[in-house]
């Protein structure tokens, strides 16, 4: 991986800690242990990915006019299933829970 890119990496994962109230785990969870993942927000682990256009069928699907969804349920065979939505309305989701 070049410079660029682990900065634009770095860059992101302090944008997603920021917008989820959380931090940024040092080196990246490169060395592992209470290090792993890069994110801890919200009482989890997050291991943030960014790509130039990587998921424009997600954000297609999310962005249906017609449909507006609030999520999607993805499953391949013989997977777990997966839960895609906005990191904004995740957020609000898990805020809303804490005040229960």
């Amino acid at each position: 991986m070049g410079k660029a890119s682990k900065e634009k990496g770095s860059r992101r994962e302090l944008e997603f800690a920021k917008l989820m109230g959380g931090t940024k785990t040092p080196l990246s969870g490169a060395v592992g242990g209470e290090y792993s993942n890069d994110v801890k927000a919200l009482g989890l682990e997050w291991e943030v990915k960014a790509r130039k256009e990587g998921w424009k069928t997600l954000y297609d699907l999310l962005e249906d006019e017609r449909e507006q969804p609030d999520a999607l349920a993805l499953k391949a065979d013989r997977k777990d299933w997966l839960v895609v939505m906005k990191a904004s309305d995740f957020k609000r989701l898990m805020e809303g829970r804490s005040n229960e």
